[in-house]
């Protein structure tokens, strides 16, 4: 079996009934998305152990081989083709160990949210759609949805109905918007409920969209 990846982890409640596992952006790190925290519990997000796992460090292609933290490897910068299949799968697998810990530690899958932010928000969507037992929702930002001809014959009808929280900033130079409307799309097709959001940022997060976020949060979890 895998051994663990190694996480930050944050609880805004001493006794927390529900987790968040955040998955940080290509070349970052679990410390990444931490004071985003801070900031959704004073908007009133619920009390939560937020998990924030490091990636492991590979190679990736597109910047030259220099190895740092990533989900999967990236070929080309339209980031379809060729896709790292092998990667994608390996994390899900890691990831889904991860809330398999929570529900050790007596968090019930119906109140874990799967989050994550280009990279990781691609595997949040991997992973969080091909559970057999849903969980809370699942919030994909600045990210696309990753071995989209698989999607349809992979995807489990139990989590048809998790709540998909999906954000892009209008400018993003990484994730062209295009590709995470296409991919809004595909899930809108197959049946699944997606929040959509779209603001005036590049490949980054702002104030309004971690109100929406704190606002789904409690929806979900509260």
């Amino acid at each position: 079996m895998n051994t663990l990846l190694e996480c930050v982890e944050l609880q805004t409640h001493t006794e927390p009934s529900a987790s968040v596992v955040w998955l940080h952006g290509l070349g970052a790190d679990g410390y990444d998305f931490v004071p985003v925290v801070r900031e959704l519990q004073a908007l009133g997000a619920p009390a939560a152990r937020y998990v924030f796992p490091h990636a492991a460090t590979m190679p990736v292609t597109i910047n030259g081989g220099a190895m740092m933290r990533a989900w999967y490897d990236i070929v080309g910068v339209d980031l379809v083709r060729r896709e790292d299949e092998k990667g994608i799968r390996a994390s899900q697998l890691q990831v889904e160990a991860l809330i398999a810990r929570e529900v050790e530690r007596g968090i019930a899958r119906s109140r874990i949210v799967l989050a994550g932010f280009s990279q990781g928000g691609a595997i949040a969507l991997q992973t969080g759609l091909r559970q057999s037992e849903p969980l809370a929702g699942i919030v994909a930002l600045s990210c696309y949805l990753a071995l989209a001809s698989s999607f349809e014959q992979e995807r489990v009808a139990a989590s048809s109905a998790v709540p998909i929280f999906m954000a892009h900033g209008t400018s993003d130079p990484i994730v062209p918007l295009a590709r995470a409307v296409a991919s809004r799309d595909a899930l809108e097709a197959e049946g699944h409920p997606v929040e959509w959001h779209q603001y005036a940022m590049p490949h980054s997060v702002n104030e309004e969209e971690i109100r929406d976020l704190a606002a789904f949060l409690k929806r979900v979890i509260g």
